[in-house]
């Protein structure tokens, strides 16, 4: 179970990159009781952004600092345009916007995109979100680097899908260029992390976040896990619960994966700590990874 991640002061989206990147963990004592009955809403995570942004918004100045990080140690010069699929909220690219990069990113859910170039539309930055298929675009201009860090990728539930993906950055990075890719693997072992549950607050707005397997299918290698946000505000809370559909990724079949791409290389491995100075080995009891990828020449 992962501590609670929690924003002490209230403030606006316009505020995110000031108060986002610096995360106060406490105990999970901060979890309210759940009332009895709850209003429920069947409906994707997705269609949700202003929740999800909150939800997955506790890492970013780590991540952020590990892709800059990646671009310093393994690329020959810096990095000036970053690109990223499943970008969902764009909440890295316009902390990344903010620094001077260049960003570009696509997601399929017209929701998460318009609430990311709405962001940057605020700031007064180019609106660089655009709705597309991660294992089927193009691009006009070539990349730097791209990051997917939040098992995304696991979403493209068939090989084709995941090798389409790979092949379609092969075509819009550069030679030299880095694809930095997070993946939950499942371990072989020791038995996979069952359940995850975590909270978030941002001024009154709070969300306790649970997720759980459902189904693992060892044939197919689809795993169906149940989330719910449960929502808490000053006018009262609900529920939104969700399935999310993934494919399942062992460390062989990662690495046959990338192979079949015939266009990126592994050059180094980290867990989820985001620590530049602590690359891992990938071993039969590994689960969180982010692949190195480096483009062939």
């Amino acid at each position: 179970m992962l501590p609670d991640r929690v924003w002490s002061d209230d403030f606006s989206s316009d505020d995110f990159d000031s108060r986002i990147t610096i995360p106060i963990l406490i105990s999970l004592s901060f979890h309210r009781p759940e009332p009895s009955v709850i209003e429920t809403i069947n409906e994707s995570i997705y269609d949700h952004p202003k929740y999800y942004d909150l939800v997955f918004g506790a890492d970013c100045a780590a991540e952020v600092k590990f892709i800059e990080g990646c671009g310093e140690q393994w690329m020959n010069r810096k990095p000036k345009r970053l690109l990223e699929p499943a970008c969902g909220t764009g909440r890295l690219l316009y902390l990344l916007a903010k620094k001077g990069y260049e960003v570009d990113g696509l997601d399929l859910n017209p929701k998460a995109v318009a609430f990311c170039n709405d962001r940057f539309r605020r700031h007064g930055l180019r609106e660089s979100a655009f709705v597309a298929d991660m294992s089927d675009f193009t691009m006009s201009r070539k990349c730097d680097l791209a990051f997917n860090t939040i098992n995304s990728f696991r979403h493209l539930c068939s090989e084709r899908a995941a090798r389409d993906h790979l092949q379609c950055l092969g075509k819009v990075i550069r030679p030299g260029g880095l694809y930095l890719l997070g993946v939950h693997l499942t371990p072989t072992a020791v038995n996979p992390s069952e359940s995850e549950s975590w909270s978030a607050r941002r001024g009154h707005l709070s969300i306790n976040t649970h997720m759980w397997t459902v189904d693992r299918n060892t044939r197919t290698r689809i795993e169906r896990f149940g989330i719910r946000f449960d929502v808490h505000r000053p006018t009262g809370s609900f529920r939104i619960e969700d399935e999310l559909v993934l494919r399942s990724y062992k460390a062989k079949q990662m690495d046959r994966l990338i192979a079949s791409s015939e266009c990126w290389e592994t050059i180094a491995t980290y867990d989820f700590g985001y620590d530049l100075t602590d690359p891992i080995d990938v071993d039969s009891t590994t689960e969180d990874v982010i692949y190195v990828l480096k483009r062939k020449k």
